[in-house]
């Protein structure tokens, strides 16, 4: 029951609002960074690769230290200070919210308004990849599982993003999940043990698309 209960709260049907966002694709597509499906699979690559090597060393620190300790609060100013497009800003706020609300109703026992209420004394946004692991580290999952749930949430949305905007169909979209699980290990490998000091940005297109998606004309999603 214990997996169970994670694959529940990764479930895309959880009203985290995950699914308004396409995190810079659809601006990748209209500027003609995503040609053909080649170019969709480096994209992907690309975007699991760098929010492998800046998200999961900052889960790591912070399933580490929690909000409790002082240095705690060190990780959260940096987190925050590195978000510098606009819009994921905004995006990583709002689920951090919506988040530890859903998960104060499953898990009360854990207490989780304190969390909460950190952030808000600090005045720090509740920025998702944070008080996501933070919450479940109340709830009692360990960190292997939370890393690997996270990298599978965001291939998930990003390819749910692909089918409602038309680059892929849905069988083709599950294959290509199905495909890119394989580069979960070596991305978890890769920043196994690394705390917050060594996380590194590495995909700098994918987030100059992401600062031009206010310029689109049109859009399905926001950024």
């Amino acid at each position: 029951m214990h997996f169970a209960r994670l694959l529940h709260l990764v479930d895309s049907a959880l009203p985290t609002g995950s699914f308004a966002y396409s995190y810079g694709l659809e601006s990748s597509h209209t500027f003609g960074l995503l040609r053909s499906s080649g170019d969709l699979r480096q994209y992907l690559y690309a975007y699991l690769q760098q929010a492998g090597s800046v998200e999961l060393p900052f889960m790591h620190s912070a399933f580490q230290l929690t909000e409790k300790s002082p240095k705690f609060l060190t990780l959260a100013e940096e987190y925050n200070a590195q978000l510098l497009v606009p819009g994921l800003y905004k995006a990583s706020a709002v689920q951090g919210r919506n988040w530890l609300k859903l998960l104060a109703t499953f898990y009360p026992e854990a207490e989780l308004e304190c969390i909460t209420n950190w952030f808000a004394t600090q005045e720090i946004p509740p920025h998702f990849t944070l008080v996501f692991t933070l919450a479940l580290q109340r709830a009692g999952f360990a960190l292997d599982e939370l890393q690997a749930m996270y990298l599978h949430m965001l291939l998930r949305d990003q390819l749910s993003a692909a089918i409602r905007l038309g680059l892929l169909g849905p069988l083709e979209g599950h294959q290509l999940q199905h495909d890119f699980y394989a580069v979960f290990e070596h991305i978890l490998a890769a920043q196994a043990g690394k705390g917050y000091g060594e996380a590194v940005r590495s995909a700098f297109m994918l987030d100059v698309a992401q600062v031009l998606h206010e310029d689109i004309y049109s859009k399905l999603f926001q950024n």
